[in-house]
């Protein structure tokens, strides 16, 4: 309980940074690695650029590329982060994700269909390489007009 705890304020504080929890991975070469928290019941919703967005810690992620991402579902039930389609420019009013969403699904940024799957409370998704530069708008497939939802800018 108290690793949980430490870990929830290490994210509190992280979500005042522009990128997010950054942490050192182990082993593998010392790549950054941005922990996105996933968490509805912490996580109100504020306006951005891309509409209204909210469960997600930080709303709008600004990362490099060559930089890998990685969800954490913090919350006390599931969630997904899928990717919503290159088209969508700003959150459309409607949830755009079937059930194909709570299947994990892809380990690149371009991957036009990755999705962490469904996350059950207290684990993570694979990591997600950011491969290529854009803007990267997601939500969870279950609460996504709660409203659910974040973007990633890779530069």
């Amino acid at each position: 309980m108290m690793r949980v705890r430490s870990l929830l304020a290490v994210l509190a504080l992280a979500a005042c940074t522009p990128g997010g929890a950054a942490m050192t991975g182990g082993g593998g070469g010392g790549a950054n690695v941005v922990t996105i928290d996933v968490n509805l019941t912490l996580s109100q919703p504020v306006s951005t650029v891309y509409g209204q967005s909210g469960g997600m810690t930080p709303p709008i992620t600004n990362v490099a590329v060559g930089s890998q991402i990685q969800f954490m579902n913090t919350d006390g039930f599931a969630h997904t982060a899928t990717l919503m389609a290159a088209s969508f420019k700003t959150f459309p009013a409607g949830s755009p994700f079937t059930s194909s969403a709570t299947t994990q699904l892809g380990t690149t940024i371009s991957n036009p269909h990755w999705t962490s799957g469904a996350m059950q409370a207290g684990t993570t998704s694979q990591i997600i390489t950011v491969d290529k530069p854009g803007t990267y708008l997601f939500g969870c497939y279950f609460h996504y007009g709660a409203p659910m939802r974040g973007a990633i800018v890779a530069q």
